[in-house]
């Protein structure tokens, strides 16, 4: 089971590492253990993705409300 702070702990450190190429080597790795036949790693990866395009985003989803 993936655990969001885990997500977002690992978002994190690749951030404060890669900068703005967090998201290029979290995919990459995420492809890597795909590769690997590591289905939790890249499904660990690809939340990983996901988060980071979250984090990174600048305007609201269609669907979202602003404060």
């Amino acid at each position: 089971m993936i655990v969001d702070i885990e997500v977002w702990r690992v978002v994190s450190l690749l951030i404060d590492r890669h900068g703005c190429q967090a998201r290029t080597v979290a995919s990459a790795r995420a492809d890597q253990m795909l590769a690997e036949g590591d289905r939790d790693g890249q499904l660990m990866c690809s939340a990983v993705v996901a988060a980071i395009d979250e984090w990174q985003r600048t305007g609201r989803h269609d669907d979202e409300r602003q404060h």
